[in-house]
């Protein structure tokens, strides 16, 4: 799609503008919120090596993204509290149980912002969908401190949305994607911790489709025993890019279909956060729809390719006459 030199630099914006915020955080929190920018900067500054050409493995930007969880942790002394499974929560409190399950968390959702960010404006669109619809739940569950933050942080978004969507003068680099799904998953944790109500699955509805797409890349490598750091071009983005392409537009047209995907997502990517911000407090409905949703978006990934296929085999069949084989372009005969 892209024809010229495109800076991949968006995560500075993003992270200085996130930093800027600490200014104008509610001033019972800019302690604490000041320990959590520093904390993020080491993903930051990593992910910024790797968008410059460093070469920074899959796993030293997760070793990054533990690390930076464990500043956090360390320095506001907080890890998740609850995950609303039976035999869990009562050792949640517990560090040898709260603390692995948090970097799980954390480095999970930082790595799946980063999966998903193949296409124009998908990851940051995601991002700010999920910072509105968890200060939609802090505001419902009374912590007004986080909707302030949450909705600054997608403003923060969608200044970077307005320049990556729909032709990616910028694109977001892993130190965006990183930052982004870092500062999320641990907004979700303070939910948490500071709304006794609010439900875990509701939080992960706020989320989903960056966890949906890692679960499904760790299932379809394991499949076929490659490896899980391995990149491919199997992500849903990825198919849907190449299903409108053969489907709809045509080989060459991914200036259009590259953006036209993120446009035809859209719904599936913005429907598990609004109904988590519906379920915010009803764990029993909240985790039938995480239920839901997963089984939609595996099968739709299982059929997904047998549609491509029947949309490519008819645009090959196509190209010629149905009894002389001759091609629709072309003076000249094929042997059938």
């Amino acid at each position: 799609m892209h024809t010229c030199p495109t800076p991949r630099v968006g995560g500075v914006a993003i992270f200085l503008a996130f930093g800027t915020s600490f200014w104008v955080a509610p001033a019972s929190v800019t302690g604490a919120y000041g320990n959590f920018i520093l904390a993020t900067g080491i993903l930051f500054s990593v992910g910024l090596l790797e968008d410059l050409g460093f070469q920074i493995s899959p796993r030293r930007r997760l070793a990054a993204a533990a690390i930076a969880s464990l500043a956090v942790i360390g320095l506001l002394g907080v890890w998740l509290p609850r995950v609303d499974i039976p035999g869990f929560d009562v050792f949640m409190g517990q560090w040898w149980l709260g603390v692995p399950m948090t970097l799980l968390v954390t480095v999970g959702l930082a790595n799946g912002f980063n999966l998903i960010d193949g296409v124009n404006g998908l990851a940051s669109m995601t991002a700010g969908v999920a910072a509105v619809a968890l200060s939609l739940i802090a505001y419902q569950g009374g912590y007004l401190v986080m909707v302030e933050l949450a909705l600054m942080l997608a403003a923060v978004v969608f200044g970077f949305f307005l320049m990556n969507y729909p032709f990616g003068l910028i694109f977001l680099g892993d130190a965006g994607a990183y930052t982004l799904g870092f500062v999320l998953s641990w907004f979700g944790i303070a939910v948490l911790l500071h709304v006794p109500d609010a439900s875990p699955w509701a939080i992960l509805l706020t989320m989903f489709w960056p966890v949906a797409d890692t679960l499904l890349a760790i299932w379809r490598r394991a499949r076929r025993k490659s490896d899980a750091m391995a990149p491919d071009r199997l992500h849903v983005h990825q198919m849907v890019m190449r299903g409108v392409e053969i489907c709809l537009l045509g080989r060459k047209r991914r200036r259009i279909s590259n953006p036209l995907s993120t446009l035809i997502l859209a719904p599936f990517v913005m429907a598990p956060p609004l109904v988590g911000v519906l379920l915010w407090n009803q764990t029993v409905l909240a985790f039938a729809a995480v239920v839901i949703f997963a089984v939609l978006f595996f099968v739709a990934y299982w059929i997904a390719p047998k549609v491509i296929a029947r949309c490519r085999i008819k645009s090959d069949f196509a190209k010629y006459d149905s009894l002389t084989f001759e091609p629709s372009t072309s003076a000249g005969k094929m042997t059938p």
